[in-house]
């Protein structure tokens, strides 16, 4: 049974492109996001196999670029369809580009970020999912990643700086998605840890664990931020 015994399981992989800084990040998310969860952290792309992911309830993969085998492929996917959630950010949508099969697991693909890295925008929490009711707007500076996708539950505009011909084009920045019994959310924003710090972001990820896990979803108030 997966995640039996008295506390679920979570996969914590980091690994892949450096400029991500995926030691550090899944530090940060070992100690900020996972609280509850029995915890194995591995940079070991070879424990995406049937034998170890029939016990985890949830599988955070902190990867930019990197490949999969066809083995490893097929453990994840299947392991997902049979009830393991995913919860992943920011890189997650430029990992194993070469897995047509996992972009369309994870419901999107980074495609560019106009303006870089320091593109000031707001974004919009749309208030009809619980993973972010009751949070408040905020504005960031940081990537604006343009991505291919699915539905959303937050949105921005792009500022499209040094693409005029994409600004305004409305685009979401977090979404859940089903993948047979596995719960799949992700998050474009965690560029870089600080804004995984914004108190919004933060509280967003919690829940998004919580709900993937299909754990109680408790909710809390961050401070406001404008």
């Amino acid at each position: 049974m997966r995640g039996a015994g008295n506390r679920k399981r979570a996969l914590l992989l980091h690994g892949g492109w450096e400029g991500h800084q995926p030691e550090q990040i899944a530090k940060f998310a070992a100690d900020s996001l996972l609280q509850g969860l029995e915890i194995t952290c591995s940079r070991d792309l070879g424990l995406l196999n049937a034998d170890t992911l029939s016990d985890i309830s949830l599988l955070v993969p902190i990867w930019t670029f990197g490949n999969l085998t066809d083995s490893q492929l097929h453990a994840l996917l299947a392991a997902v369809t049979d009830g393991m959630g995913v919860v992943s950010w920011h890189g997650a949508a430029s990992s194993f580009l070469k897995s047509r099969s996992h972009k369309f697991m994870l419901g999107g693909q980074f495609v560019g970020h106009p303006g870089g890295d320091k593109v000031t925008y707001r974004v919009e929490l749309l208030a009809n999912d619980p993973i972010v009711e009751g949070l408040e707007d905020f504005t960031v500076t940081s990537e604006q990643h343009y991505l291919l996708i699915d539905p959303a539950i937050a949105m921005t505009s792009i500022v499209g700086p040094d693409m005029e011909w994409v600004e305004g084009v409305r685009m979401p920045v977090a979404w859940t998605r089903s993948w047979g019994k596995g719960r799949i959310f992700y998050c474009s924003l965690g560029h870089t840890q600080d804004v995984l710090e914004i108190p919004q972001v933060l509280e967003m990820l919690r829940r998004a664990v919580n709900w993937a896990a299909k754990m109680p979803l408790t909710q809390t108030q961050p401070e406001r931020i404008q």
